[in-house]
């Protein structure tokens, strides 16, 4: 070994003692004639110093950069009071080098990697050059804390009594909601593999081979663009399925280890256990998502049966269509004046969300009512509405009117925003939720007047097959829940679908005929009619967890190695071209550019 010892496990407890350290050298100052050096390595920092009667060390030390790799010998010394660094773990102490050893140069770093002065380069800078920027502490912290919530999930399945198991990388095709990504196979011309959005059908197909409990730490692929909380192109999971369960056994199983990994690597604190349960059609109508943060309350209210007939015109005219709806927002300023740039940006946020405007009414502080649409409302309505939805003095009330979704959604965002303005986001708390009764269907996004899949296609629907023979399409809810935390959804889970009847039925709502099924899911129906068990689980995002309880500003700080925001490796410069002879090898030809 070339060192006795790391450089952030020195203590009081070793002065006098004989060391040998090897690491980088974080930073270097001449004060008086000694030179100081920072040693850096994963574990921390130790001071080190090198005195002019070692002539000849210290002629090298003076030679000495940032970044340079170097070992030395010395002796641990107590430092002076006056020079303790109470900031770090070793500042009680220092090294007296007796010999050093220059194990390799470094050019000088493309940026400081000092985390003290708070100074973080460009992203695309760090990422390019990222086997630099992970010596940094606040990388290595990152990259310690994933080991050890990693193993820590593992420990607790174990303990559970579920068994891990790997499923395929290279796998077939399936419409799951995002776009695949495409394998080309040597061996069999003009045919493709797909890498798994998830395991979801391997952990189906696990449940009719028997293994009732089943998890895995699995890698999952979609072609979807990135954003703060998605990262291009690869991602972990916590992928988990039961049998013979309903509902309430997966939170049961879940709630425990979520309370657990973000009590201990983070310093924020459940602040409801066990974990509210709200519908879907209730957390859209009170907050405007299906991922609503409940560290904070402003609670949307609907007004359209006390404005249906009003002079307003905009309101009447809403409530007399289907599916639209007038709501308010009321927003207890606390004490914060809200100018009219202020009102100008939230009503841009709710144009921007397909609203065509935002309306409000500010609760002035001597009572009176201050808006454009007060003198079409009445003032006795104006009033009416103002203590329907409790506004007191100093309040401001916005509007919503339009389709019931619009309305939800642009109301959600000034919610959203509003939270953040008036700091009523407090980053010591971990607000946990279900959301629960998800609707089975919604109309396509893609293909007008079509009913499509609103979430996962393998959900149960409630009340099986009846519903989906009786019920009209889009009200039946499935057997279909999100976990949430502080605004992010963490998690989709779902009683499955385990009947062929159920199944073909389910797809044939969704416009697929039995061959399309049979096609795309033959495997599947094959299995289930060799006696499937009923069954559920879920697959929490293990990087956006990480990402939310510790408040970090993007998902790529989660990686080792991560693509940019637009999907490159800017390190390994991929995706990049492949010479021709690959491409016959795959009989593949490139369409000119």
């Amino acid at each position: 070994m070339l060192r006795t010892n790391t450089c952030g496990e020195l203590n009081k407890k070793k002065i006098d003692q004989s060391v040998e350290l090897a690491g980088w050298v974080h930073s270097r100052r001449d004060h008086g004639g000694i030179i100081f050096v920072d040693l850096r390595d994963r574990y921390g920092l130790t001071q080190i110093k090198f005195i002019p009667e070692n002539e000849n060390i210290f002629k090298e030390a003076d030679l000495l950069r940032n970044e340079w790799v170097i070992r030395v010998k010395g002796k641990v010394l107590a430092r002076p009071e006056e020079m303790v660094n109470s900031k770090i773990k070793t500042g009680e102490i220092e090294v007296l080098v007796e010999g050093l050893n220059i194990l390799n140069k470094s050019k000088t770093p493309p940026f400081i990697l000092n985390d003290e002065k708070n100074e973080e380069a460009n992203e695309n800078i760090r990422l390019k050059y990222r086997y630099v920027d992970l010596r940094r502490p606040k990388m290595q912290k990152m990259l310690k804390i994933r080991d050890e919530m990693i193993r820590d999930i593992r420990q607790y399945f174990y303990n559970k009594d579920f068994r891990e198991v790997q499923t395929p990388i290279l796998t077939s095709s399936s419409p799951e909601g995002a776009r695949d990504f495409i394998v080309p196979s040597r061996i069999y011309p003009s045919k493709f593999y797909a890498l798994p959005q998830a395991p979801q059908q391997f952990k189906q197909l696990l449940m009719v081979g028997g293994v009732d409990r089943y998890f895995q730490i699995a890698p999952c692929f979609r072609d979807e663009d990135s954003r703060m909380d998605r990262h291009y192109g690869e991602f972990y999971q916590l992928d988990m399925e039961m049998s013979f369960v309903e509902q309430k056994d997966i939170f049961e199983i879940m709630e425990p280890l979520m309370i657990d990994l973000t009590e201990k690597y983070s310093d924020k604190k459940v602040i409801e256990k066990p974990f509210p349960k709200i519908p879907y059609i209730e957390a859209m109508n009170k907050y405007g998502t299906d991922k609503p943060d409940l560290r904070f309350g402003l609670e949307i209210v609907s007004i359209s049966n006390l404005v249906k007939g009003c002079e307003f015109k905009v309101f009447a005219e809403m409530t007399e269509k289907e599916n639209h709806v007038v709501h308010a927002l009321k927003i207890d300023r606390g004490g914060k004046k809200f100018s009219r740039k202020d009102i100008n940006e939230l009503t841009q946020l709710a144009i921007d969300s397909g609203a065509k405007g935002l309306a409000y009414i500010i609760v002035k502080d001597d009572g009176s009512l201050q808006s454009p649409i007060v003198k079409f409302l009445g003032k006795a309505l104006a009033e009416k509405i103002i203590e329907k939805v409790e506004a007191q003095k100093g309040d401001i009330v916005f509007f919503g009117a339009d389709n019931w979704e619009i309305v939800c959604v642009a109301l959600g965002v000034v919610r959203d925003e509003c939270g953040k303005r008036l700091g009523l986001k407090d980053n010591k708390k971990a607000s946990w939720l279900w959301v629960t009764d998800f609707p089975m269907y919604a109309m396509s996004e893609i293909e007008e007047g079509r009913i499509d899949f609103s979430h996962n296609p393998f959900s149960m629907p409630q009340g099986g097959l009846r519903s989906l023979e009786k019920e009209k399409p889009l009200e039946i809810l499935a057997h279909q829940f999100d976990l949430v935390c502080n605004g992010f959804e963490l998690t989709s889970g779902a009683i499955r679908n385990h009947d062929p009847k159920i199944m073909y039925k389910a797809f044939e709502i969704a416009g697929y005929s039995k061959e399309q099924v049979e096609e795309k899911f033959g495997h599947m129906l094959k299995a289930f009619k060799y006696g499937a068990p009923p069954h559920g689980g879920n697959a929490p995002g293990i990087d956006r967890l990480m990402m939310v309880i510790n408040d970090w500003n993007s998902i790529r700080d989660i990686y080792a190695f991560p693509k940019d925001g637009k999907g490159r490796d800017v390190m390994m410069d991929a995706p990049g071209k492949i010479d021709k002879k690959q491409l016959d090898d795959l009989e593949i030809e490139i369409k000119a550019e």
